[in-house]
């Protein structure tokens, strides 16, 4: 079972391991727009946990993102806790 934490406001959404984060985000109140990785608007800083996620896309590559400023919508929990920030 992964977790996914909003450290601004402490709340958490529970998802299996291999699930998209993206509907954990949504609800923890990350902003989406195209949700294929071209936009950039879901941008997220990994606090702590980034070794628990999925590795890069060429999505996040192509938007020069890092294991600590990931696409909420390319992402998936391989297991425990990630810690966000956005």
């Amino acid at each position: 079972m992964g977790k996914i934490i909003n450290i601004k406001t402490g709340k958490s959404e529970e998802l299996e391991n291999g699930d998209s984060i993206r509907n954990a985000c949504e609800k923890l109140g990350v902003p989406f727009g195209c949700e294929k990785g071209i936009c950039g608007t879901c941008m997220i800083d990994i606090l702590e946990g980034e070794n628990n996620l999925s590795e890069l896309t060429e999505q996040e590559k192509d938007l020069s993102r890092s294991k600590k400023h990931r696409l909420a919508c390319q992402c998936k929990i391989k297991k425990g806790e990630v810690e966000i920030g956005f």
